[in-house]
């Protein structure tokens, strides 16, 4: 191989998300094998500054786009400069998170560069030479082996919270680089005019490391509120199952499963959550899954690393009594 590996850093109000770290770490350890650099483009606006920590994570030089029209994610005028810098630098390998903004922008990206594309990968590895991905198929059933026939440059999507964050090093210092590209305004057909932001103030859940999710044993909405004092006990996120949103109880940004959000924290705790095929594809990839279900059969237990057969409206609240305990004691 040669020509280098490339990653797509994100942003949000000028500051670096998480998923870049994760996904530089990844470019860096596939970058060790092959005897590869790491490039990384950063797009934003006065990004300038943030740029020198992607080097403390692994990447070798930062192309810094940096343009008012690129503040906020829009995928048309994120789409058009990162193709073009990606032209420029011909890479071998092409890595972006599976966040919202990165399954929209590589979904775009690829056909403009015309190559082929994997999807909310979970592994990476370097197989006689060849880039080869694996990814959850058929509603996380099956695990599928992705290789890059003719394809240039491999272009993967890394799902969030799957691969190890690099200890960062203050003293590795990256090549900053202020990237020469075009940006024609009659190729922008959306501009964002406002942001209305959760005013709830918790985590984003594909960033979240912990989640406490609810399905449709929480019989009404007025009881997710359980679960969202127990998410603020732990510092983690609520979210929800596919039938809760349904019924109106949740909004979709906090649908987990195959038509929400796929996630991938340390803890997830599944409250009066079947377990659908579909809310499995979302979060089988976490680290530790606890239910609670009064349903002996479900299914969730299936997947599940520790259950609990009981009501959930009385294990929840006893288990925040114990998390309070333990917290006062660290006090």
């Amino acid at each position: 191989m040669s020509n280098g590996i490339m990653a797509v850093a994100e942003q949000r109000d000028s500051k670096i998300r998480d998923i870049s770290f994760e996904v530089i770490s990844e470019a860096r350890r596939l970058g060790e094998i092959t005897g590869q650099d790491v490039t990384v483009v950063l797009p934003g606006f006065d990004i300038k500054e943030e740029a020198a920590i992607l080097g403390y994570y692994g990447a070798d030089r930062v192309l810094v786009a940096d343009d008012p029209r690129l503040e906020t994610y829009t995928t048309d005028g994120y789409v058009s400069v990162i193709a073009e810098l990606v032209r420029k630098s011909d890479p071998e390998i092409l890595l972006l998170g599976a966040s919202v903004q990165g399954r929209d922008l590589a979904s775009r990206l690829a056909p403009r560069l015309n190559t082929g594309l994997a999807q909310d990968c979970i592994r990476f590895s370097i197989e006689q030479g060849e880039f080869t991905a694996i990814r959850p198929a058929f509603s996380g059933r099956v695990l599928q082996k992705v290789q890059f026939d003719n394809c240039r440059p491999r272009m993967a999507t890394i799902r969030p919270h799957v691969v190890t964050v690099n200890v960062p090093d203050e003293t590795r210092a990256a090549e900053i680089i202020g990237a020469d590209f075009t940006l024609d305004d009659a190729l922008l057909r959306t501009r964002v005019v406002d942001k209305l932001r959760d005013q709830g103030g918790s985590i984003d859940l594909t960033e979240a490391d912990k989640i406490i999710a609810g399905g449709r044993g929480m019989i009404r909405a007025e009881n997710f509120e359980i679960l969202e004092k127990l998410a603020g006990l732990i510092n983690g996120s609520t979210g929800a199952s596919r039938s809760a949103v349904d019924m109106g109880w949740r909004p979709h940004s906090d649908q987990v499963g195959q038509t929400g959000k796929t996630v991938s924290p340390a803890l997830y705790i599944a409250c009066g959550i079947s377990g659908a095929i579909q809310h499995l594809a979302g979060m089988d990839t976490s680290k530790v899954i606890v239910a609670i279900n009064s349903d002996p059969d479900a299914p969730i237990f299936q997947k599940a690393d520790y259950g609990i057969v009981d009501d959930l409206f009385a294990v929840v609240p006893a288990l925040m009594e114990v998390i309070t305990s333990i917290l006062r004691k660290q006090d």
